[in-house]
């Protein structure tokens, strides 16, 4: 994939796509990464790329202040990666548990959700559970949890929408309860990303906060949790450079076309989609194998390849649709015109 102009990708074939699609949902935020955002970038290449952290620079303290104003938070840990961003809130949660909750050393449990994606680095690929299975949006597995282990769990940690596991959207009362039981066991509550509605004690943001464009990523938190990370036991080389942290209302627009897309969906004259979901611009459809004469979720997704519009399957019969949040509605119509002709050309 190379850049094109505007609305369209070039891929490594030379066909031009329409980029309805993002690559990840985690670049979606900027996957065009807006002007002001290059602009900013090549002005700060040529200042100062990277200081150590045993000195001052003039951008990193602007930004800090910027990302705790728009979170409502204390305090923020840069870092490079969102899998670098979870272990380090996993880091300041363990010693939180052994500082402040009085966990005896090298005890203390992090528990999260079966299906969490947070990484690949071990904690990503190796999330700890109890012999229990905590099932995501299944608040009566984390009480039993709770009430056995959390005299010595530190955190709980999820995504407020499952990813990989095929933009998997909880009840609107989860995550509320999820905050009220941890509260209740004094357990903290880590955030991949934010939802609205809670406030978690600790929240990780990744790729999307530089547009896509920089590796930047962040652990945020109150000063009575974070302030447990005291010089010398944590940094990042990289993390909080003055390049990462140099410059839109994106989320009531996303919020607006991402209904549209869900409702376009919906009315289309076709009955393969057995479940349609999702949140904003982050949406999913489950191919219903009983009413395709054959083909499947990956047939689609090169059917609409074929058209010019990028999607990305998973778990067999899920395709995900991350647009970028930059996309505007005629492009998204666009999208939406493919997957109907698509959807056609393979019934």
């Amino acid at each position: 994939m190379s850049p094109h102009k505007t609305d369209k990708s070039l891929d490594v074939h030379a066909h031009t796509s329409a980029d309805a699609i993002a690559d990840e949902e985690s670049y979606s935020a900027h996957n065009y990464v807006p002007l002001p955002v290059v602009f900013a970038r090549a002005q700060g290449a040529g200042r100062l790329t990277l200081s150590s952290r045993g000195f001052y620079n003039d951008v990193f303290p602007q930004w800090a202040k910027l990302v705790n104003r728009v979170f409502s938070y204390d305090m923020v840990l840069p870092m490079c990666t969102g899998a670098e961003a979870v272990e380090t809130a996993i880091k300041i949660a363990r010693k939180w548990a052994y500082k402040v909750k009085g966990v005896a050393q090298d005890e203390a449990y992090i528990f999260g959700t079966s299906e969490n994606f947070h990484g690949r680095t071990v904690i990503g690929a190796c999330n700890p559970t109890t012999r229990k299975v905590i099932r995501y949006n299944n608040i009566n597995d984390l009480r039993d949890v709770h009430e056995e282990y959390s005299h010595q769990t530190a955190a709980f940690i999820c995504e407020p929408i499952q990813g990989e596991a095929g933009v998997v959207v909880p009840d609107d009362e989860y995550l509320v309860q999820v905050s009220a039981l941890c509260k209740k066991h004094n357990v903290l509550f880590i955030c991949y990303e934010i939802q609205t509605g809670i406030k978690p004690d600790l929240v990780t943001l990744g790729k999307a906060l530089s547009g896509s464009m920089y590796p930047v990523s962040c652990v945020l938190g109150q000063a009575e949790v974070m302030s447990v990370i005291e010089p010398g036991t944590h940094g990042s080389t990289f993390g909080g450079n003055p390049l990462g942290c140099a410059e839109e209302d994106l989320i009531a627009k996303a919020d607006h076309l991402g209904q549209i897309f869900r409702e376009e969906l919906q009315a289309m004259d076709t009955d393969v989609f057995r479940i349609i979901r999702g949140k904003g611009l982050l949406n999913a459809v489950v191919i219903d194998d009983k009413k395709t004469n054959g083909w499947t979720a990956w047939d689609l997704c090169l059917a609409m390849r074929d058209r010019g519009l990028l999607a990305k399957p998973t778990k067999g019969d899920t395709i995900r649709f991350a647009p970028p949040l930059v996309i505007t509605e005629s492009e998204l119509r666009k999208g939406l015109s493919i997957i109907r002709e698509s959807i056609k050309a393979l019934s």
